[in-house]
């Protein structure tokens, strides 16, 4: 088939080199030259993994292009809109401003019969919304298809997605042909699409519009409320001397809670969940629905409280305060093996610490140049190595494999003292006490070690 992905960020630009590496024809469009540079020339604009190799194999292929041009999706006979939908300036609602001004582009370049498919996620009502800016063309179908990716496994996740939804006009009643079952209009479209996923056995589920609009936004609150859950949980374990690794690990094999996202640590961040909850919280106010209004706002209450938590935590490592003490901050990206620092916690801890008078120096494997372009306040190192140098504090604060498997022998030979803050919880702290270190962790207080007078100085 012949598609077009409108909007070539960190969901678009995966979408459309997925597609391309199932056979399809694709052209990505984004009005960013910068940004269509790089994924023409086979390199991804952002650090995500595996994903310059697809760009490569569909540019080599012929199937894949980038454009500026919203004419060159012309020919297309579905289109995916990837545009980002940012959490607002001046409220918590979702901005779908990028998406309307998306949609009236590709307005006069659509072919009779062709497919608009939304991606984005977006609060109920959208699909209505964009229904008027497409009402001079009642030829053309409109569906959303949301998506579910992660970012670090994002490729994978477009390969072997969990599922798929289709939101067509009707919801399932309308999508299959009485008699034959065949499937009709959006969903026969997007099941062409899907082909080799759906030949694999990749779960499909056909709903109505205000559905497949609610399905991300609910689907990430959950995770958020298992994550602030557990979080919360931590601060009662240390009131109580309890060790929430412990806990969380028994709770995870109760197969009605499981074990994934229950890990409790700085929290999460990065440009999907915190403006997803908020987003969700602001739907639910508008349709009155009181419990989950304020359930969200607990939620992402919950998940701030972490970093100032983390904040307080330092202090108490340091005496008392972190004033005129050189601290190193593990990790600038929002979660590992991505290079994104939007809504960082690392970062947000980072900035907090220096306001507070401390010397901060961030290292990161991917993010060091994104972070240093938006933090130009504190100092940056790309070596682990020269970030630790003389460091009094550090702080481990995203979780990519370099940190958690730093070697605590070779990391105290560097530093001025040897105390560390593992606010993510993934350090070995038995094996960092054996070389004279501190270690604390976030609801670990009574099974990671105390601060020793000799430490404190």
């Amino acid at each position: 088939m012949k598609i077009s992905v409108i909007g070539c960020g960190y969901l678009g630009a995966v979408h459309a080199a997925t597609l391309a590496s199932m056979g399809h024809t694709v052209v990505g469009v984004d009005v960013d030259p910068g940004k269509v540079q790089h994924l023409a020339g086979g390199v991804a604009p952002f650090h995500e993994p595996g994903l310059d190799e697809l760009l490569r194999d569909g540019r080599a292929s012929g199937r894949l292009r980038f454009s500026t041009n919203p004419a060159d999706a012309r020919d297309a006979q579905v289109h995916f809109l990837c545009v980002g939908t940012p959490q607002g300036k001046t409220s918590d609602a979702a901005d779908l401003t990028y998406l309307v001004s998306a949609t009236q582009a590709l307005l006069p370049h659509l072919a009779a019969g062709a497919v608009v498919v939304g991606k984005s996620t977006v609060p109920v009502g959208t699909v209505e919304m964009l229904r008027g800016e497409l009402a001079t063309r009642p030829d053309v179908l409109l569906g959303w298809n949301p998506e579910f990716l992660r970012q670090g496994t994002a490729v994978k996740d477009s390969l072997v997605p969990d599922r798929l939804v289709y939101g067509v006009e009707g919801g399932r009643p309308a999508a299959f042909h009485p008699a034959t079952g065949a499937a009709l209009g959006v969903t026969a479209a997007l099941d062409a699409v899907y082909g080799p996923l759906l030949a694999a056995g990749i779960p499909r589920l056909v709903c109505s519009f205000a559905t497949a609009e609610l399905i991300k936004s609910a689907a990430n609150a959950y995770l958020a409320t298992k994550v602030s859950f557990i979080n919360a949980v931590a601060g009662l374990c240390d009131a109580a001397g309890a060790d929430v690794t412990e806990l969380s690990e028994a709770m995870g094999l109760d197969p009605r809670i499981g074990s994934r996202y229950l890990h409790a640590g700085l929290g999460f961040g990065g440009g999907c969940l915190p403006k997803d909850i908020r987003s969700f919280r602001a739907q639910a106010a508008t349709l009155g629905i009181s419990a989950v209004e304020d359930w969200m706002g607990l939620v992402d209450a919950v998940n701030v409280g972490q970093r100032m938590r983390t904040v307080g935590l330092a202090a108490q490592l340091c005496g008392g305060s972190v004033a005129g003490r050189a601290v190193t901050v593990l990790g600038a990206a929002f979660k590992p093996d991505t290079d994104d620092i939007r809504d960082s916690p690392a970062l947000d801890v980072a900035d907090r610490l220096a306001a507070a008078g401390a010397h901060v120096t961030v290292t990161d494997p991917k993010a060091v140049n994104n972070a240093w372009l938006r933090h130009p306040g504190l100092r940056f190192e790309s070596s682990t190595q020269k970030a630790l140098q003389d460091a009094e504090l550090v702080l481990l604060l995203t979780e990519w494999d370099e940190y958690r498997h730093l070697c605590p022998a070779t990391a105290g030979q560097l530093v001025r003292r040897r105390v560390v803050l593992d606010a993510r919880n993934v350090l070995d702290a038995a094996a960092w006490q054996e070389e004279g270190w501190v270690v604390r962790g976030l609801g670990t207080a009574a099974t990671s070690g105390g601060l020793t007078a000799a430490a404190a100085r």
